[in-house]
């Protein structure tokens, strides 16, 4: 099945187009967003996490940003080919029809050493006249871009990057500029044009013929389509898994094997407010997680990969784990917050994390728990990351006593429940491995012992008699729906309790079939989408799969809105989309869930 989008005259509020009005295109280090009219509003060049070359989502008015859009009222269809990231767009005018293909290309042996980033416009019917505007972004306002001529044509800088302009021959260019080029182009019925970008930083930029560029469309499709072909994922809702696959591919940076959370930085959790973040880094959560997902849909060499390069860095930057990382394993570097007006004045825009050197003892339960899907699915671990799971071990055991910022990166720390139990099942998971001779058994004994005590901890402290529920932290008696997420706790110690949970989560944080992060998220956020996930993977877990399909189902009308593509959250009054983009979590969720509604392993081991 195809998924269509359609629209007619997109519009734009003070210059910013709704989160859902944008699609995805990529190749593995760097993404760009596309809106609905035609305008790439964001690409960081050459990698997801290097300042923007288009930021019109931050900076509305004269962010950087390329366009090509129709004259006059125009109608809108939108699709992915099947099983593929290549974008395709038809404009519908009173004069015509025409299709805009979109990718950033790849080679037969990979991704290309520059950014590739083309466009083909073809006329299907009559005419339809394009306007194209490429507007260089100032990185953050930092500097100033210069064009420069060569022989080979012009080349637009700003600070170590460079980007040119190629176009075909039909195409007309009015205005060359340092920051700003215009043109036009007029599709005819059966006319094929080319508008593309190259973009290299700090070295130099390769300018291959404009019809290489136009053929390596169809290599880059041929390619996603491999991939997505030779998943292993048989199972329910198949559609939408292998589309959260690709974009999870999307994700996955390919020269080092980690996982951003997301391609984008300060898209608001709530219009207006200051919860924006930059989720262009690697979280050993996120990261966890999707390699979890990938193992799941038979995506070997990324899960290989991203485990590799997870295990690697914590050795590097140890012995405690950080929270996040940089795409290329260096740590993050302060943030800071350029002077922008944001999306829909949301402020403060923010480069890099803080929460980096935060303590989440979630973490050790994340590692340890993807270190055993590793092995289940067929594979050994070497020596190295054995002892690095042995330290991450003893090290739970040393720490689940303190206060943490808990999965939900609090600026309090508390005790967290989410916290404690999955120190539970990091000390679980530790104590498997030794039994099954992968771990060392020095310490198998006293990660017993604490695992007793863990659990000790959380049904005197940690569960309300008058709630019914496991609760947020010690000091409340709110909710917390990432107990969801930790359903294997419940399968073995309190399934009652666990279900319990769900029930009051579901009564008191949802809004139909979406779910807020926590009690009194609602006053300064949207819905969470991983959440309504991971509910339903919860549930079947549980043995609820009539409940768990039913809240799949609903959950699903809502984020196939745009394609497939998800935010991070979601506003239940109106259904527009919210956070970062396309958000990592989201989609890994939405997999796992799939998976677990389809009989698939879930971790239910009888512990």
């Amino acid at each position: 099945m195809t998924m269509l989008r359609e629209k007619t005259n997109p519009t734009r509020l003070d210059g910013n187009a709704p989160l859902e009005d944008y699609a995805a295109i990529g190749e593995g280090r760097s993404l760009a967003l596309v809106a609905l009219d035609g305008a790439i509003d964001w690409w960081c060049v050459p990698s997801m996490d290097s300042p923007a070359l288009f930021d019109r989502l931050l900076n509305p008015q004269v962010g950087g940003h390329f366009a090509l859009t129709p004259r006059g009222d125009y109608r809108v269809e939108r699709r992915y080919r099947e099983r593929s990231n290549v974008l395709e767009t038809e404009f519908i005018t009173e004069g015509g029809r025409a299709r805009v293909t979109e990718s950033i290309n790849s080679s037969t042996a990979g991704r290309q050493p520059w950014c590739e980033l083309a466009r083909r416009v073809e006329g299907l019917e009559g005419e339809v006249e394009f306007d194209i505007r490429f507007v260089v972004g100032t990185q953050n306002d930092r500097f100033s871009p210069w064009m420069q001529e060569t022989p080979q044509g012009k080349v637009h800088n700003v600070d170590g990057v460079m980007a040119m302009l190629r176009c075909s021959d039909d195409v007309t260019i009015d205005e060359w500029g340092d920051r700003c080029v215009s043109g036009e182009l007029t599709t005819r019925a059966d006319s094929r044009s080319m508008v593309a970008l190259l973009a290299s930083e700090s070295q130099p930029l390769a300018i291959p013929p404009i019809e290489k560029i136009d053929e390596r469309i169809e290599v880059s499709h041929f390619a996603w389509q491999d991939w997505a072909d030779k998943l292993g994922y048989t199972g329910l809702y198949a559609d939408s898994v292998v589309r959260s696959a690709l974009v999870l591919k999307f994700l996955w940076y390919a020269p080092s094997g980690a996982i951003a959370a997301a391609a984008t930085t300060s898209l608001p959790e709530g219009i207006g407010g200051v919860d924006n973040y930059d989720y262009r880094f690697a979280w050993v959560r996120d990261a966890c997680l999707t390699i979890k997902s990938f193992l799941q849909i038979g995506a070997l060499e990324e899960s290989q990969a991203a485990f590799s390069w997870l295990a690697g860095v914590i050795r590097r930057h140890g012995p405690d784990p950080h929270v996040c990382y940089q795409l290329d394993g260096e740590m993050i570097a302060p943030e800071w917050h350029p002077d922008l007006p944001g999306y829909r004045d949301s402020k403060p825009v923010r480069i890099g994390n803080d929460v980096r050197y935060q303590r989440q003892l979630g973490v050790y339960g994340d590692m340890l728990a993807t270190a055993t899907l590793f092995i289940d699915a067929g594979h050994v671990i070497d020596l190295e990351t054995a002892r690095l799971l042995c330290d991450l071990a003893n090290q739970c055991a040393d720490r689940w006593r303190l206060r943490d910022s808990g999965i939900w990166e609090r600026s309090a720390q508390r005790h967290y429940v989410h916290s404690k139990m999955a120190c539970w099942l990091a000390l679980t998971h530790a104590v498997q491995l030794a039994e099954a001779g992968y771990l060392e058994a020095t310490w198998k004994t006293r990660w017993e012992r604490e695992r007793e005590r863990i659990s000790e901890w959380i049904e005197t402290h940690g569960w309300s008699e008058s709630r019914g529920a496991y609760v947020f932290h010690t000091e409340t008696e709110g909710l917390d729906a990432s107990m969801a997420l930790v359903h294997r706790y419940g399968n073995a110690v309190n399934r009652e309790r666990m279900l319990s949970t769900y029930r009051a989560i579901r009564e008191e944080l949802g809004r139909g079939p979406l779910t807020y992060r926590f009690s009194g998220a609602a006053e300064t956020e949207g819905t969470f989408v991983a959440c309504t996930y991971w509910l339903v993977e919860g549930l079947a877990a549980m043995g609820e799969h009539e409940e768990a399909r039913a809240l799949m189902d609903e959950m699903q009308a809502v984020t196939d809105l745009n394609l497939g593509l998800m935010t991070e959250m979601i506003d239940p009054a109106d259904g527009s989309f919210l956070g970062n983009v396309p958000q990592g979590l989201s989609h890994l969720a939405q997999i796992c869930a799939a998976n677990a509604l389809s009989g698939g392993p879930i971790e239910d081991r009888n512990y």
